[in-house]
């Protein structure tokens, strides 16, 4: 046995290099399948690390409270996503949220931290240097929650944030308003406001999008520039994050009642925890990674069926070869089986070029993540790797069998007619 597969396989071989130019276009289609196949799971993994690496920014024991649109009457069986999208943009504020909600969460078993956060946009100014930002008023304590740490300076503190202090700090992508001047310490205009900055973010990636958000104190926020009381949002941190969703449901009945409502379907916030959070990524995530690889399995058929159709024009023009084996004696099963393994051959061979090919294109996409300082990882899963050459070798065999039974049972005087 072993010796027949020993004769199919160095016979394939000398079949496949004798016309190197058909042979390399057979494999195309499933280079180029394969290939996009790696590329989009490597990178999958990849963007996973990042996304992973900004959800520990916040830390693994955090969850967040934000406000949301209640359904309305008409059209609850919409998406919420969808209402929340038609009441932004028709102007409808929620200021349900207070500190004090946040007070009172604070007092919850579980519960170690919190801060509240609103936000707004604003031109700034440095000298000549203009640029329109988006900031963010948050609770002192956010120094205390955040796992990003400071390039330079500080972050302001408990009293300045009661107070109202005028002081700011700056994401890393804010430092180019100010040129080559060290920016702690310089007075920043926001709006009709000047700001003392204090202090510089480390860089966390343009995906983040925090990079270009400036930080000032809540209070500053709330009272000098947008004229409210209310939050937006709120980060509470946890003592244990195994008890994360029990602590959610507390903050969740809590909020129920200061807002005075009866109906769950009512509720005018949401309560998510980082668990939540990367289940829905998860999910997203995992249905553009099924599309991605449901077209690069287009591309496996399409190459498949090209390795037939080539398969069965090989079989045509080696019809009197096939006449002559058969006549000295090979049989339906041996002629079967050389052309079986030449297209498996051909396949794990396009196989072995795609993944090569694929984990190339993964280590760019990485190189050029980590160029744009993203916390990238490279990745070629071994699951990939196992998919690659499993997927390639089925192609052969199921694309293949049927011009190698088609030679097999070719008749060995009508076939030495053939010549």
């Amino acid at each position: 046995m072993n010796r027949m597969l020993h004769i199919a396989v160095s016979q394939s071989v000398r079949a496949l290099t004798r016309n190197i130019g058909r042979t390399m276009l057979t494999m195309l289609g499933i280079v180029i399948g394969i290939s996009t196949v790696i590329l989009v799971l490597s990178a999958g993994e990849g963007f996973r690390s990042l996304i992973d690496s900004i959800v520990d920014s916040y830390g693994s024991n955090t969850l967040f409270v934000q406000v949301k649109v209640p359904p309305t009457t008409k059209n609850r069986a919409a998406s919420q996503s969808a209402q929340d999208f038609q009441s932004v943009a028709s102007g409808v504020t929620i200021t349900s949220l207070k500190e004090r909600d946040l007070d009172e969460i604070m007092k919850l078993p579980n519960v170690k931290n919190a801060y509240g956060v609103v936000t707004g946009s604003a031109p700034t100014a440095y000298r000549n240097n203009k640029k329109s930002i988006i900031y963010y008023g948050a609770g002192a304590e956010r120094a205390e929650i955040d796992q990003t740490a400071l390039a330079a300076g500080r972050f302001f503190t408990k009293a300045e944030d009661t107070s109202g202090a005028q002081v700011a700090v700056l994401g890393s992508g804010l430092v180019s308003l100010f040129g080559q001047d060290d920016p702690i310490g310089k007075t920043l205009r926001v709006g009709t406001l000047n700001f003392q900055v204090i202090g510089v973010y480390e860089a966390k990636g343009a995906i983040s999008g925090e990079d270009d958000i400036l930080y000032i104190p809540l209070a500053t926020a709330q009272k000098k520039l947008l004229g409210v009381d209310h939050l937006l949002f709120g980060v509470i941190q946890l003592e244990n994050d195994e008890l994360g969703e029990a602590t959610a449901e507390q903050i969740r009945v809590l909020l129920r009642r200061n807002h005075d409502i009866t109906d769950p379907v009512k509720d005018d916030f949401s309560v998510q925890t980082q668990a939540q959070a990367m289940e829905s990524f998860n999910a997203i995530f995992g249905g553009i990674t099924a599309l991605l690889i449901a077209i690069a399995a287009i591309s496996l058929i399409v190459g498949g069926v090209g390795i037939m159709n080539i398969m069965y024009v090989v079989v045509t023009e080696r019809t009197a070869e096939v006449g002559l084996k058969k006549a000295l004696g090979a049989r339906g099963e041996d002629i079967l089986s050389e052309f079986l393994v030449e297209a498996v051959l051909v396949t794990v061979a396009g196989g072995v070029i795609g993944i090569v090919l694929g984990s190339a294109l993964g280590w760019l996409v990485s190189v050029i993540a980590t160029a744009a300082n993203l916390d990238w990882t490279f990745i070629v899963p071994p699951y990939a790797i196992a998919i690659g050459f499993g997927v390639s070798a089925a192609i052969g065999i199921g694309f293949g069998v049927l011009p190698a039974r088609s030679a097999a049972k070719l008749d060995p005087i009508e076939a030495l007619r053939y010549e």
